[in-house]
């Protein structure tokens, strides 16, 4: 054939264009055998979403970014073009979120399906592919972990500054030197206190240690003098006594001895009540009346 080398180089180098196409796209991961359908959405700031970012839904690839398209004159500058696998239906309401990827910084697109209530909900039907999908962009966790740290920095730098604020205000204001010198004084009382202190367990100390020993020393003598006391004969003394004491009680209560008729007996009270009454009228009698009773003299003569 005439012509047959150049319909071989031709066919080669078509299947090299092929492969490089094939192999280009899979290392995107990008599977051309596989077809599916397109969405856009448009966002104002992309937050570093570049081409062939990956497209996931609840975690799970499904897609990938396409192209981007920017028009500066408009809001919503950037355009987004996403493939998903035709497989996959998304339902109304669906949303194109832009997320973080990974810690490294890298953006790519979550689809967030609607959560439905009730099962009735779920025949609202589905979006039909090419069309635009509502959008939103959630913040990444080192975003979010810099958004706090910078709040908590910035309030850091107010009391830091209210510090340096009240420290200047101090200087200004002789404080540091007046405490300075109120703590020198503080310190030399101390030491004067110190030494009265060191004085005094060198004078006075050890004579109390030795007025504590013989006090000790004593007490124990008492405490010996106790244990060898008859401690036992003292108590059946006293018990003894008690018994005494309480016979005497008993003879008072019981109306029979001399002492429980004198309280008990209205009769002997009366009796002792009108004697001396009697002896109180003689008595009276006697001073009023002396020489009825008395009939002598001191020197022998009897009175008329």
């Amino acid at each position: 054939m005439k012509h047959a080398r150049e319909i071989k180089v031709g066919i080669l180098a078509a299947t090299c264009l092929f492969l490089l196409f094939f192999g280009f796209n899979f290392l995107k991961g990008v599977n051309i055998f596989s077809p599916t359908n397109a969405y856009h959405g448009t966002y104002a700031h992309l937050h570093g979403l570049e081409e062939q970012a990956a497209v996931y839904i609840r975690g799970h690839k499904v897609g990938q970014v396409d192209a981007i398209h920017y028009d500066f004159t408009r809001d919503s500058s950037f355009t987004v073009d996403i493939s998903v696998r035709k497989d996959i239906s998304l339902p109304a309401g669906t949303r194109m979120a832009l997320v973080a990827d990974g810690l490294l910084g890298g953006m790519a697109v979550e689809l967030q399906l609607p959560e439905h209530s009730s099962p009735s909900e779920r025949g609202t039907g589905n979006v039909s592919k090419g069309s635009f999908l509502p959008t939103t962009y959630v913040p990444g966790l080192m975003e979010s972990l810099q958004g706090q740290l910078l709040a908590h920095v910035d309030r850091a730098v107010l009391n830091i500054d209210s510090l340096v604020a009240s420290l200047r205000t101090q200087v200004a204001g002789n404080h540091i030197q007046s405490t300075l010198e109120n703590v020198d004084r503080i310190s030399g009382d101390l030491t004067a206190v110190s030494a009265d202190l060191r004085h005094l367990m060198r004078s006075q100390v050890p004579g109390i240690v030795n007025n504590a020993d013989t006090m000790v020393a004593n007490l124990n003598t008492v405490v010996a003098g106790i244990k060898e006391a008859n401690l036992k004969a003292t108590v059946a003394r006293v018990d003894t006594a008690v018994d005494g004491v309480n016979a005497v009680l008993a003879d008072i209560r019981s109306k029979e001895g001399t002492l429980g008729r004198l309280i008990y007996d209205k009769t002997l009270y009366e009796h002792v009540d009108a004697t001396v009454l009697s002896a109180d009228s003689l008595l009276v009698d006697l001073k009023a009346h002396p020489k009825r009773y008395v009939h002598f003299s001191v020197f022998g003569k009897k009175d008329k």
